[in-house]
């Protein structure tokens, strides 16, 4: 069983202590991070979360504020940072990748943040499947997509992953906001070669999720199909 975490944290700022808490209730294996800190200490902010919740930093970078994080049992094979085609003044957008040996299993697990604008959004999706399509080994894309399912670029997604949630709900389904959940637009895309045992918000910590960030987490478990 591999635990898949996807959480935006806003830049740390809120509650990084009540963030730390969060990520270790849900007890991941791999955590695919969005909104990490990007400016002063931004560095020092990124690797005091990774150690309070017992992770190391697998891939990450400063511009486009992603990071993918490993529990003591994963082993990284490679890692990569690539940015998507950039529309000023839009923000800067990239995608963050580990290839990694976890569960028994090699796997590509990567994240990324989309854009707010439509068009910026669905062409980095096929960006994104470009970059991962060569991919030997199963692919876990998470993150925050700034956009429900049935719009183009979760479609597209979803025609060559599955939506995890949507095979196997397990735990609330809405992921923004975290005080007023009333849309999923976070989600854990997941490679036909492995089977998702569960996905959704995991319970029992609401008052930390309420703190740490405005949005809420998004775990899923998987096995190999």
């Amino acid at each position: 069983m591999l635990r898949v975490l996807s959480y935006n944290l806003r830049a740390l700022r809120d509650d990084a202590e009540a963030a730390a808490r969060v990520i270790r209730a849900c007890g991941p294996d791999l955590v695919c991070l969005q909104e990490v800190p990007r400016f002063l200490g931004w560095k020092r902010q990124r690797d005091a979360l990774a150690e309070a919740c017992g992770l190391r930093v697998l891939s990450s970078r400063r511009s486009a504020g992603l990071a993918v994080l490993g529990g003591p049992d994963v082993r990284l094979l490679r890692a990569g940072y690539t940015f998507l085609s950039w529309s000023p003044p839009l923000h800067r957008r990239a995608l963050a990748v580990a290839r990694v040996r976890a569960g028994g299993m090699d796997l590509t697990v990567a994240s990324t943040h989309l854009d707010l604008a439509p068009g910026a959004r669905l062409r980095h999706v096929q960006e994104i499947l470009r970059l991962l399509a060569p991919s030997p080994v199963p692919v876990v894309l998470a993150g925050d997509f700034n956009e429900e399912p049935g719009g183009a670029a979760w479609n597209l997604l979803s025609a060559s992953f599955q939506d995890a949630y949507a095979v196997a709900p397990e735990g609330a389904e809405l992921t923004f906001s975290a005080h007023r959940p009333r849309v999923r637009i976070d989600g854990v895309f997941v490679d036909k070669r492995l089977r998702v045992e569960g996905c959704g918000v995991p319970g029992g910590m609401e008052e930390d999720v309420l703190l740490a960030t405005d949005h809420r987490p998004l775990l899923a478990r998987l096995t190999l199909a």
